[in-house]
């Protein structure tokens, strides 16, 4: 069974950095995606970043050149680099996962599209993030 725990969520000023971690066990796939999502209130799911255990990256057009998505050598920590952080960057950040893969691309770990959400097939339960202008 995947799980997957996030941490690292706080309050921050504007301008400010955090990093989120996901904590992932049960992966036994050598192919696999993982990506950060984030709902702000009344707001739909958004892609923030993905990468694949082969490494390439991929990120929403509003995080580019701010937030850094990396996993550890084992592949067993994901980690949500976010930098220079806005007020519009407020939201609770979920971990994903998507297993099931038979290549392992950059095109296997999307975030860009709305519906890019329905094809991960695990979340963790979330950590907020507040930035505060």
């Amino acid at each position: 069974q995947v799980q997957l725990v996030e941490s690292g969520g706080g309050s921050v000023q504007s301008g400010g950095s955090l990093r989120l971690s996901c904590v992932a066990s049960g992966i036994t796939r050598r192919n696999f995606c993982m990506a950060w999502f984030r709902q702000a209130p009344g707001k739909e799911r958004e892609g923030v970043a993905g990468i694949s255990s082969d490494g390439p990256t991929n990120y929403g057009e509003s995080v580019k050149g701010r937030f850094t998505i990396a996993m550890d050598d084992a592949m067993k920590t994901l980690y949500l680099q976010m930098n220079n952080l806005e007020p519009e960057d407020t939201a609770s950040y979920f971990c994903a996962a998507r297993l099931g893969i038979y290549y392992a691309s950059r095109a296997d770990c999307p975030v860009g599209d709305p519906n890019d959400n329905s094809i991960y097939n695990f979340w963790g339960q979330g950590t907020h993030v507040t930035v505060s202008s």
